[in-house]
């Protein structure tokens, strides 16, 4: 997956201003940078969520096997199966059960038959860590699980499709460590399988799990390599504020 010159706008507002970035495939890419950055304007450009925003309009690529996503003939609904999301704040559905959740997806795309049902959300669950917590409840609601529990339920969610690409926009920012770090395991397991790109305010977040990192600045795209490089040994100056806590 990659960028070709994009461009995000609010209205008035830019908020992405011409973006190039390739994402390598099986790896994690974390994006970082000051709040109001563009980051999760980035990510929600790559499986078309941005334009749903009243005002909203994307400018340029962003190219998935070859073809642009923003094509007039790509239908966006295709595209959001293909490249999955998982919001900062975890949001189960309400009145489904943890089975019923992780299985929504599927349902909707026509998937009836029980056995392929059962396969799909137990796999899905044990890639997100949380079958072995949830194998004897999976009646219970989604909602009365913890929060980090309910974060990896929304992981499962997103993997029970099947997806190449999995967006998370802050997934661990409203869990406590211990829950933050289950869903990091998983994410470091994940990559096995799919292409990761997260958005993180979490330096040592983005140093624990990912392998590349972009560094964002007022809407552009200013510094991009391997975690390593960026925090060892940074080519931009703004880049080293950052990271060593000099703004941001």
């Amino acid at each position: 997956m990659e960028t070709r010159d994009l461009k995000a706008i609010y209205g008035k507002l830019q908020a992405l201003k011409g973006i190039n970035l390739k994402f390598p495939e099986n790896k994690v890419t974390a994006i970082m940078g000051p709040s109001g950055c563009g980051k999760s304007t980035l990510i929600r450009c790559l499986n078309r969520i941005h334009e749903l925003t009243p005002g909203a309009k994307v400018q340029g690529e962003v190219i998935l096997d070859g073809i642009n996503i923003y094509d007039s003939k790509v239908d966006p609904v295709a595209i959001r199966r293909r490249i999955g999301m998982v919001f900062q704040k975890p949001n189960p559905f309400p009145t489904m059960t943890i089975y019923d959740n992780v299985v929504a997806g599927l349902k909707l795309n026509g998937v009836r038959n029980r056995n392929k049902l059962n396969e799909l959300a137990e796999k899905s669950l044990r890639m997100a860590f949380l079958w072995d917590e949830v194998k004897n409840d999976l009646k219970k609601p989604g909602t009365a699980l913890s929060g980090g529990q309910q974060q990896r339920l929304c992981i499962a969610r997103s993997l029970a499709v099947e997806p190449e690409v999995i967006l998370m926009d802050e997934p661990c920012s409203a869990l406590d460590p211990i829950a933050t770090a289950k869903v990091e395991e998983s994410i470091v397991e994940l990559k096995k399988e799919f292409t990761i790109i997260i958005v993180t305010h979490n330096l040592q977040q983005a140093a624990r799990i990912s392998d590349y990192t972009a560094f964002m600045y007022l809407g552009k795209l200013e510094e991009f390599g391997e975690t390593v490089d960026i925090f060892e040994n940074p080519k931009s100056e703004l880049t080293e504020k950052y990271i060593t806590g000099k703004f941001g």
